[in-house]
């Protein structure tokens, strides 16, 4: 039996902007396609664990599920799955330890630990037994010159908006958008 973390966070421990937003997450573009090992990991486990505020931003994303095992959705309140994510998720509730031995008795074994508060739980009740190691760091700063210091690509927003992306050197020698060259050059900012 065996707990996995798969967590992206910025350097400051969070992954949500001071709104709850991860819309900067979908927008660093991925030309590559690469997957930082979740298919490996998702390969593994047999099932994922999840508290309820994660679950509820996943299914409101604009994509497909993104689950292809069996998601428990800790919640002391939930009491049915939201209409079109049956057979994909179902609640649970209980101390850790009763879920755990729930999960278990249903057959799942290795888990994939999911959200914030949910992982925290679980690492405070010695329950995780390996954190992914496979890093990609996304900086956000609202300094450009601090970013030109210590990454390869820069994405530039304006508003909440993705204005720009590319490799540094590029972005600061070149820049294509009139907003990026006016934020580098102080003009705004």
């Amino acid at each position: 039996m065996s707990n996995t973390v798969f967590i992206a966070t910025s350097l400051d421990g969070y992954i949500a902007d001071k709104d709850g937003g991860l819309d900067w997450l979908q927008s660093i573009p991925n030309p590559e396609n690469l997957d930082m090992g979740y298919v490996d990991l998702i390969g593994r486990v047999d099932a994922v664990v999840m508290g309820r505020k994660t679950f509820e931003k996943v299914s409101s994303f604009d994509c497909d599920w993104p689950y292809s095992k069996l998601v428990f959705v800790l919640s002391n309140f939930m009491k049915s799955i939201p209409e079109g994510y049956e057979g994909k998720a179902e609640p649970i509730k209980g101390s850790l330890s009763e879920v755990m031995e729930a999960i278990h008795q249903k057959g799942h074994k290795h888990l994939y630990i999911d959200g914030g508060v949910t992982v925290q739980n679980f690492l405070k009740e010695d329950l995780i037994d390996e954190i992914s190691q496979n890093y990609a760091i996304a900086m956000v700063t609202h300094s450009m010159q601090q970013a030109a210091r210590v990454s390869q690509r820069v994405a530039y927003f304006h508003l909440g908006h993705l204005v720009e992306v590319g490799l540094t050197d590029d972005i600061f020698t070149n820049p294509r958008h009139k907003l990026t060259e006016d934020y580098i050059t102080g003009r705004i900012g």
